[in-house]
Protein backbone atom coordinates (compact mmCIF):
# COMPACT_ATOMS: atom_id res chain seq x y z
CA UNK A 1 0.00 0.00 0.00
CA UNK A 2 1.49 3.35 -1.05
CA UNK A 3 1.70 6.54 0.97
CA UNK A 4 -0.88 8.04 -1.40
CA UNK A 5 -3.50 5.86 0.28
CA UNK A 6 -2.81 7.60 3.61
CA UNK A 7 -3.46 11.23 4.51
CA UNK A 8 -2.00 12.63 7.70
CA UNK A 9 -3.53 14.96 10.27
CA UNK A 10 -1.38 16.80 12.80
CA UNK A 11 -3.41 17.32 15.96
CA UNK A 12 -2.85 20.82 17.35
CA UNK A 13 -6.40 21.76 18.28
CA UNK A 14 -6.11 21.65 22.07
CA UNK A 15 -5.79 24.44 24.60
CA UNK A 16 -2.40 23.34 26.07
CA UNK A 17 -3.59 24.12 29.59
CA UNK A 18 -0.81 22.14 31.29
CA UNK A 19 1.80 24.11 29.34
CA UNK A 20 0.17 27.37 30.40
CA UNK A 21 -1.84 27.93 27.24
CA UNK A 22 -0.78 28.93 23.74
CA UNK A 23 0.60 26.58 21.12
CA UNK A 24 2.97 24.11 22.75
CA UNK A 25 3.85 22.73 19.33
CA UNK A 26 5.53 26.07 18.53
CA UNK A 27 7.83 25.90 21.56
CA UNK A 28 11.44 25.32 20.58
CA UNK A 29 13.52 22.23 21.21
CA UNK A 30 17.13 22.07 20.11
CA UNK A 31 16.70 25.41 18.37
CA UNK A 32 13.62 24.60 16.31
CA UNK A 33 9.88 24.35 16.96
CA UNK A 34 8.62 20.96 18.10
CA UNK A 35 6.08 21.16 15.27
CA UNK A 36 8.88 21.39 12.70
CA UNK A 37 10.33 18.14 14.03
CA UNK A 38 6.94 16.42 13.89
CA UNK A 39 6.30 17.61 10.33
CA UNK A 40 9.74 16.42 9.20
CA UNK A 41 8.99 12.94 10.56
CA UNK A 42 5.36 12.75 9.42
CA UNK A 43 5.45 14.26 5.93
CA UNK A 44 7.38 11.43 4.19
CA UNK A 45 4.99 8.85 5.66
CA UNK A 46 1.80 10.17 4.04
CA UNK A 47 0.55 11.34 0.68
CA UNK A 48 -1.07 14.53 1.96
CA UNK A 49 -0.81 16.34 5.28
CA UNK A 50 -3.09 18.80 7.07
CA UNK A 51 -2.68 20.66 10.34
CA UNK A 52 -5.72 20.56 12.62
CA UNK A 53 -5.73 23.76 14.69
CA UNK A 54 -8.30 26.25 15.94
CA UNK A 55 -8.03 30.03 15.97
CA UNK A 56 -6.04 32.20 13.58
CA UNK A 57 -4.35 29.88 11.06
CA UNK A 58 -1.75 32.52 10.10
CA UNK A 59 0.40 31.60 13.10
CA UNK A 60 1.23 28.37 11.28
CA UNK A 61 1.94 30.02 7.92
CA UNK A 62 5.63 29.08 8.00
CA UNK A 63 4.75 25.38 7.87
CA UNK A 64 3.26 25.77 4.40
CA UNK A 65 0.54 23.31 5.38
CA UNK A 66 -3.21 23.68 4.98
CA UNK A 67 -4.88 24.35 8.34
CA UNK A 68 -8.32 22.94 9.21
CA UNK A 69 -10.26 23.87 12.34
CA UNK A 70 -12.26 21.28 14.29
CA UNK A 71 -15.43 20.27 12.47
CA UNK A 72 -17.04 19.68 15.89
CA UNK A 73 -17.19 22.83 18.01
CA UNK A 74 -16.24 23.27 21.64
CA UNK A 75 -12.68 21.91 21.74
CA UNK A 76 -14.00 18.36 21.64
CA UNK A 77 -10.58 16.70 21.90
CA UNK A 78 -8.53 14.39 19.67
CA UNK A 79 -11.54 12.66 18.14
CA UNK A 80 -12.61 16.01 16.69
CA UNK A 81 -9.18 16.29 15.11
CA UNK A 82 -9.42 12.78 13.68
CA UNK A 83 -12.84 13.55 12.19
CA UNK A 84 -11.49 16.83 10.81
CA UNK A 85 -8.70 14.87 9.14
CA UNK A 86 -11.18 12.40 7.67
CA UNK A 87 -13.34 15.19 6.24
CA UNK A 88 -10.30 17.02 4.88
CA UNK A 89 -8.97 13.85 3.25
CA UNK A 90 -12.34 13.09 1.63
CA UNK A 91 -12.37 16.57 0.09
CA UNK A 92 -8.69 17.08 -0.72
CA UNK A 93 -6.99 13.68 -1.00
CA UNK A 94 -9.37 11.50 -3.00
CA UNK A 95 -6.92 8.60 -3.12
CA UNK A 96 -6.70 8.40 0.66
CA UNK A 97 -8.27 5.32 2.23
CA UNK A 98 -6.75 6.01 5.65
CA UNK A 99 -6.00 8.96 7.89
CA UNK A 100 -2.98 8.76 10.17
CA UNK A 101 -3.09 11.02 13.21
CA UNK A 102 -0.05 12.53 14.91
CA UNK A 103 0.14 14.52 18.14
CA UNK A 104 2.22 17.68 17.69
CA UNK A 105 3.93 17.73 21.09
CA UNK A 106 6.02 14.60 20.42
CA UNK A 107 9.47 15.54 19.13
CA UNK A 108 10.77 11.96 18.79
CA UNK A 109 8.07 10.65 16.44
CA UNK A 110 9.19 7.42 14.69
CA UNK A 111 9.84 7.58 10.96
CA UNK A 112 8.13 4.21 10.38
CA UNK A 113 4.94 4.84 12.36
CA UNK A 114 2.50 4.68 9.44
CA UNK A 115 4.22 1.68 7.89
CA UNK A 116 3.91 -0.28 11.10
CA UNK A 117 0.32 0.78 11.73
CA UNK A 118 -0.62 -0.38 8.23
CA UNK A 119 1.15 -3.68 8.79
CA UNK A 120 -0.65 -4.20 12.11
CA UNK A 121 -4.05 -3.61 10.48
CA UNK A 122 -3.23 -6.02 7.67
CA UNK A 123 -1.74 -8.74 9.87
CA UNK A 124 -4.59 -8.67 12.37
CA UNK A 125 -7.43 -8.08 9.93
CA UNK A 126 -8.37 -5.03 12.00
CA UNK A 127 -10.49 -1.95 11.28
CA UNK A 128 -8.03 0.55 12.71
CA UNK A 129 -4.76 0.73 14.64
CA UNK A 130 -2.87 2.64 17.30
CA UNK A 131 0.67 2.71 18.65
CA UNK A 132 1.96 1.33 21.95
CA UNK A 133 5.23 1.78 23.83
CA UNK A 134 6.38 1.04 27.35
CA UNK A 135 3.18 -0.87 28.09
CA UNK A 136 0.96 2.11 27.24
CA UNK A 137 -1.37 2.58 24.28
CA UNK A 138 -1.16 5.88 22.41
CA UNK A 139 -4.53 6.15 20.67
CA UNK A 140 -3.87 9.62 19.23
CA UNK A 141 -1.17 8.00 17.09
CA UNK A 142 -3.66 6.06 15.06
CA UNK A 143 -4.69 4.84 11.64
CA UNK A 144 -8.33 5.52 10.82
CA UNK A 145 -10.35 4.41 7.77
CA UNK A 146 -11.92 7.38 6.00
CA UNK A 147 -15.05 5.24 5.47
CA UNK A 148 -15.86 5.53 9.20
CA UNK A 149 -16.20 9.33 9.12
CA UNK A 150 -19.99 9.16 9.21
CA UNK A 151 -19.96 6.78 12.17
CA UNK A 152 -17.55 8.99 14.10
CA UNK A 153 -19.57 12.12 13.36
CA UNK A 154 -22.75 10.48 14.64
CA UNK A 155 -20.97 9.26 17.77
CA UNK A 156 -19.62 12.73 18.52
CA UNK A 157 -22.65 14.82 17.61
CA UNK A 158 -25.53 12.55 18.64
CA UNK A 159 -23.93 10.64 21.52
CA UNK A 160 -21.50 13.24 22.80
CA UNK A 161 -18.58 10.80 22.35
CA UNK A 162 -15.27 12.34 23.40
CA UNK A 163 -12.98 9.52 24.58
CA UNK A 164 -10.84 7.94 21.88
CA UNK A 165 -10.76 4.58 23.65
CA UNK A 166 -14.53 4.48 23.91
CA UNK A 167 -14.90 4.87 20.16
CA UNK A 168 -12.13 2.48 19.13
CA UNK A 169 -13.66 -0.16 21.42
CA UNK A 170 -16.50 -0.46 18.91
CA UNK A 171 -14.13 -1.80 16.27
CA UNK A 172 -11.33 -4.30 15.87
CA UNK A 173 -8.23 -2.39 16.96
CA UNK A 174 -4.72 -3.50 16.05
CA UNK A 175 -1.72 -2.32 18.06
CA UNK A 176 1.77 -1.58 16.74
CA UNK A 177 4.39 -2.00 19.46
CA UNK A 178 7.38 0.35 19.63
CA UNK A 179 10.52 0.07 21.75
CA UNK A 180 10.71 2.74 24.46
CA UNK A 181 14.54 2.64 24.65
CA UNK A 182 16.73 4.63 24.50
CA UNK A 183 13.92 7.20 24.22
CA UNK A 184 10.19 6.62 24.14
CA UNK A 185 9.21 7.74 20.61
CA UNK A 186 5.89 9.01 21.97
CA UNK A 187 7.34 11.13 24.77
CA UNK A 188 5.18 14.24 24.84
CA UNK A 189 5.94 17.71 26.13
CA UNK A 190 2.82 18.55 28.11
CA UNK A 191 4.40 20.67 30.85
CA UNK A 192 7.38 23.03 31.09
CA UNK A 193 9.32 20.32 32.95
CA UNK A 194 8.70 17.94 30.03
CA UNK A 195 10.28 20.41 27.63
CA UNK A 196 13.40 20.51 29.78
CA UNK A 197 13.45 16.70 29.85
CA UNK A 198 13.10 16.61 26.06
CA UNK A 199 16.20 18.80 25.72
CA UNK A 200 18.09 16.28 27.83
CA UNK A 201 16.76 13.32 25.82
CA UNK A 202 17.52 14.91 22.47
CA UNK A 203 21.17 13.90 22.69
CA UNK A 204 20.14 10.25 23.10
CA UNK A 205 18.01 10.06 19.96
CA UNK A 206 19.78 8.27 17.08
CA UNK A 207 20.43 10.66 14.17
CA UNK A 208 18.38 8.57 11.71
CA UNK A 209 15.23 9.11 13.80
CA UNK A 210 15.90 12.72 14.68
CA UNK A 211 14.04 15.09 12.34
Amino acid sequence: MTTESVAGVLLAGGLSRRMGGGDKSLLTLGGQPILSRVIAAARPQVGALVLNANGDPSRFAETGLPVAADVVEGYAGPLAGVLTGMDWAAANAPGAVWVASFATDTPFLPADLVERLLRAVRDEGADLACARSGGRDHPVFGLWPVRLAGDLRRAMVEEGMRKVDAWTARYRLAVAEFDSHPVDPFFNANRPADLAEAERLLARVPPLTRP
